[in-house]
């Protein structure tokens, strides 16, 4: 007898996984857009760190940009879910371009509370990735008030005017144990540090971390899917690890997979992150078939139903007649 057969393979997928509510309103964003007002739409940065979505927007018509200055005047352009600063808004009305602010809710929660400190005069630290769209857009609410606080290593080097006149926001996208590791450390620095008023790390990331934990113990192999710029799927391999898992992967889609990495495995983890479509986790799952990984059983770790509604600006010229 071997000692592994097909039958003995199996797969332990990870829900929730995939699109959140976020992403989704923001994808969504630009097909009406598309089909409203017809191609080119500008969109600038991608409009969510996935490359399999920002080549099929694309192939619609999309036109992706890196700043509105590439946006041809009066022209309509849509910012991503990751949020833009005051200044590309001003930049914008400046060249009379029609602006789609699909901006996460829940990025826009953390801009208006930076906002909101900054009024008081607080100092702000910031726990972010340098360099993040989300951390730019936030940051340039209120960059007086604003320093970014970059991993454990970036909080021994904080300082402030005034410890006892300090609040803490975070990047939403973030792994939750490695922000809570930091929060305690700046603490220890800053006893009266405040904590926001609710959690900045939005609920997909979350939930999607609490399934990759629950899978991780049980496997070898954890493969996430997702590309490598999106903050929330390099996460889900960091934490895959963290709890239990042998190695873990991140892959673009099913042709990243090395065969080697399935060798001697007999249970895969799959989850996908927030900007991932299903179908890239379904093309994951056929090439693991072609490896006898045949018993496929979905891990349901916490329910999640949340919708947003599609961008004010968009909702109100989809209600009006075509011109």
């Amino acid at each position: 007898m071997t000692s592994q057969t097909p039958a003995t393979r199996r797969v332990l997928v990870a829900k929730p996984r995939g699109y959140c509510a976020g992403v989704d309103r923001a994808v969504e964003a630009v097909e009406k857009a598309l089909e409203r007002y017809g191609a080119p739409v500008y969109v600038r940065k991608q409009i969510v760190h996935n490359t399999h979505v920002v080549r099929r927007l694309e192939e619609l018509g999309a036109i992706f940009v890196e700043e509105t200055d590439e946006v041809p005047e009066g022209a309509i352009v849509v910012f991503s879910a990751h949020g833009v600063s005051p200044a590309v808004h001003e930049e914008a009305a400046r060249r009379s371009l029609r602006t789609i602010d699909a901006t996460c809710p829940l990025v826009t929660k953390v801009h208006n509370e930076a906002k909101r400190f900054a009024a008081r005069d607080y100092d702000i630290l910031l726990i972010g990735h340098e360099g993040h769209e989300e951390v730019e857009g936030t940051a340039g609410e209120a960059p007086a008030h604003i320093q970014l606080v970059d991993g454990l290593d970036g909080a021994d080097g904080v300082q402030v005017r005034d410890p006892e006149r300090l609040v803490w926001l975070s990047q939403t996208t973030l792994s939750v144990d490695e922000t809570n590791e930091t929060v305690a450390r700046l603490r220890e620095r800053f006893p009266s540090l405040i904590d926001p008023p609710s959690d900045d790390i939005c609920y997909a990331t979350q939930n999607r971390q609490i399934a990759v934990k629950e899978i991780a113990r049980e496997c070898e192999l954890v493969i996430v899917v997702g590309s490598t710029n999106s903050s929330n799927s390099k996460r889900l391999v960091e934490v895959a690890v963290d709890a239990g898992a042998d190695a873990s992967y991140l892959v673009d889609d099913a042709s990243y997979i090395r065969p080697e990495w399935l060798e001697g495995v007999t249970t895969v983890g799959l989850t996908s992150g927030a900007s991932v479509p299903e179908a890239l986790v379904e093309g994951v799952l056929a090439h693991l078939a072609g490896h006898g990984f045949t018993d496929v059983q979905e891990v349901e770790s916490v329910p999640e139903n949340v919708r947003f509604a599609l961008p004010h600006e968009l909702r109100r010229d989809l209600r009006a007649p075509v011109a």
